[in-house]
């Protein structure tokens, strides 16, 4: 039988309760630092963006910001399936590890897993592999589901990827790899690089790293944003996952990404003497 993916954070990063869940969910769009109302899932499909950026802290922490990429989705429509990419933070499995069979499930329900788009992604990378080990503890993906499950309900699929060596030639390969498996499939996807920014610093000066680390994402430049990464130190957790949305941007002809929302735990918890950065990024088709 295929594998179910079963929640491994759920009553800690999020509500394992429904009805809870739920609840927090719409506190976060409804939050001051949220967009300030409910999405409503457009009935007819609109395929405006290649993808967006999106937190995976805690939702009491980054969920608002979080809600300004769901929002934003929610009015362009449930695609066929949403490829969601993360940083590997318990550093188990392959340097790229896709889970390509089987479900997730979470609270609000299961969610397939697209096996053959999985499949022909792993088939033309050279450094992704089918490998479950990376995801059955990690959160980066997990956060993600239901917030789109609370939009689309499950009227969608996905595509689970846990990115371990964060370097700029895997994630062109990656980025190579996807642009092909999609053309090959036809499928209407959309790409959720799931990453938070600077780790544990004083407010200011998240917010002056993460702005140089933003800059280069709204420009597409992936080679860009590795560097500023590394010259400003910033702790940036998912520039794996991020480089890959651009490349893949730049592939399918994207020309530009906006940011929808940044802010930082101090924003959401009044706590700013040590904070982390959260950001939610689209990056349009044309």
């Amino acid at each position: 039988m295929p594998s179910v993916r079963y929640p491994a954070v759920a009553g800690m990063f999020y509500e394992a309760d429904p009805g809870r869940l739920v609840e927090q969910i719409k506190w976060s769009y409804l939050h001051p630092v949220g967009p300030g109302k409910l999405p409503e899932a457009s009935g007819e499909r609109r395929r405006l963006s290649v993808g967006y950026v999106a937190p995976h802290a805690g939702y009491i922490y980054s969920g608002p910001v979080a809600a300004h990429t769901y929002y934003s989705l929610a009015g362009e429509g449930a695609p066929e399936t949403v490829i969601i990419a993360g940083p590997n933070h318990t550093g188990v499995g392959s340097l790229v590890s896709v889970m390509a069979s089987g479900t997730w499930a979470t609270p609000l329900g299961k969610v397939e897993i697209d096996e053959e788009l999985a499949s022909l992604i792993v088939s033309h990378s050279r450094y992704a592999e089918a490998d479950e080990r990376a995801h059955r503890y990690e959160h980066s993906v997990e956060v993600q589901i239901p917030f789109l499950q609370h939009i689309f309900d499950a009227g969608f699929r996905i595509v689970p990827i846990v990115i371990f060596t964060q370097l700029y030639e895997v994630a062109v390969d990656l980025a190579k790899a996807i642009h092909r498996a999609v053309e090959e499939t036809g499928r209407d996807v959309v790409f959720i690089a799931s990453t938070d920014f600077s780790h544990y610093v004083p407010y200011k000066e998240a917010y002056e790293r993460d702005r140089l680390a933003l800059e280069a994402i709204e420009r597409l430049d992936a080679k860009a944003l590795f560097r500023v990464v590394e010259e400003h130190d910033i702790s940036m957790c998912g520039p794996g996952p991020t480089a890959t949305l651009l490349e893949l941007a730049r592939l399918v002809g994207a020309r530009e990404a906006e940011t929808l929302k940044y802010a930082t735990s101090g924003d959401t918890s009044g706590d700013k003497y040590s904070v982390v950065g959260y950001a939610s990024v689209r990056v349009r088709l044309s």
